[in-house]
């Protein structure tokens, strides 16, 4: 009331100047009517109008609005051959067309207040159908748990290893934001075409679910077994051997996709010239099929890395190193990156010859899946 007497002190335009100056709708300014000093003591506690005045709801008004708003929504109409605009999302400014189009005069904020009481909502799409379910699911992670436990009981590192998906260098749109100044947001490409000069990179990451701690290799070429081996054996190089100096072994966690499957033969091939460059054992544990989101270095590596990237465009080679090495975590996790420039060519032909030439051990449950490679000598 004395934000209205305000307005009307004021004259013409006052309603405006009030409205921005106090955050009160210029709406219940000029509905409210102004009143002398004298007599705001008497006006009622809770309410100014009488019960059941105003205008009635468009729901009163219009029995058959909401049967007409349900039945452009309702799934069970979709689809249907003599209306093919019900294959669509629609929005509640194109809900609110089409009722106009049937003769009510509703608006779109009406059509979102409506929506709610009669149970739709706002929805993405959740990925909760994983799939078939292999009948031994849960024993393998009970076994790779056990070996975890037993490897770092006795000091002997235990990594996770997988590819982060491909990613397009230059100046492309990434997902997620980033603070920026106003109105000076970084400009990207309008079309994600690979740059020719620039290419592809597949990160290939391990991570040491101990020491919490990553290397990443960047791969320039194809995403293959041979390139996901070269990153074990950088890592080891690098980071591995000198902070166990004492091991003998190591164990290795894959998913059973990509270029470290558990079907790929020249992962298992490959395995083997590791195992002589670094005279150790070699174990690896597969999670089971359709399990990969569960792979420690997906939520605690790789993730850090998404979001550590969020909105910014990958540049170039050194862009991502320098993103990739300089991403923590609460946690404590620090991570070293650097390019691979090495080729890998995809197409390799591994012969049953060659298969039965490694020094495999194969474990009791489940060796598709778990197994050590040995060192020749």
């Amino acid at each position: 009331m004395w934000a209205a007497a305000e307005a009307e002190a004021l004259g013409f335009g006052g309603q405006s100047l009030v409205a921005r100056a106090t955050g009160v709708a210029r709406t219940t300014l000029y509905r409210e009517p102004v009143r002398p000093a004298s007599d705001w003591s008497a006006l009622p506690g809770r309410r100014l109008r009488k019960v059941g005045g105003g205008r009635k709801r468009l729901t009163e008004q219009e029995p058959a609005l909401l049967a007409a708003l349900e039945a452009l929504v309702e799934p069970a109409t979709r689809g249907a051959p003599e209306n093919p605009q019900r294959w669509t999302g629609l929005s509640t400014r194109q809900l609110a067309a089409a009722l106009a189009q049937q003769g009510h005069r509703i608006g779109r904020q009406t059509v979102a207040t409506l929506l709610d009481p009669l149970g739709y909502s706002l929805q993405g799409n959740p990925k909760t159908q994983e799939g078939s379910s292999h009948p031994d699911r849960d024993a393998p992670f009970r076994y790779l748990h056990r070996r975890v436990e037993e490897f770092q009981r006795r000091g002997q590192p235990v990594v996770s290893v997988d590819t982060k998906k491909q990613e397009l260098v230059g100046e492309f749109k990434t997902a997620g934001r980033e603070w920026h100044p106003k109105g000076d947001p970084e400009p990207v490409r309008v079309d994600d075409f690979v740059d020719p000069a620039l290419g592809k990179v597949n990160p290939y990451g391990v991570y040491d679910t101990a020491a919490n701690v990553g290397w990443v290799s960047v791969g320039v070429d194809h995403d293959t077994a041979e390139c996901a081996v070269e990153t074990l054996r950088r890592r080891w190089l690098n980071m591995g051997r000198l902070r166990y100096p004492a091991a003998t072994e190591r164990l290795v966690t894959a998913d059973g996709g990509g270029g470290n499957g558990s079907r790929v033969r020249l992962w298992k091939v490959a395995l083997p010239r590791l195992a002589d460059e670094t005279r150790r054992r070699i174990t690896v544990c597969h999670v089971p099929p359709g399990t990969s989101q569960w792979h420690k270095i997906e939520h605690r590596m790789f993730s850090h890395i998404s979001m550590n990237g969020r909105g910014k465009p990958w540049i170039s080679h050194e862009v991502i190193v320098n993103l990739m090495a300089n991403t923590t975590a609460k946690t404590g996790l620090k991570i070293e990156a650097e390019i691979d420039a090495n080729l890998y060519p995809k197409g390799l032909r591994v012969t049953d010859e060659e298969l039965e030439k490694i020094n495999i051990q194969k474990a009791d449950f489940h060796g598709d899946w778990n197994y050590t490679i040995l060192p020749s000598s």
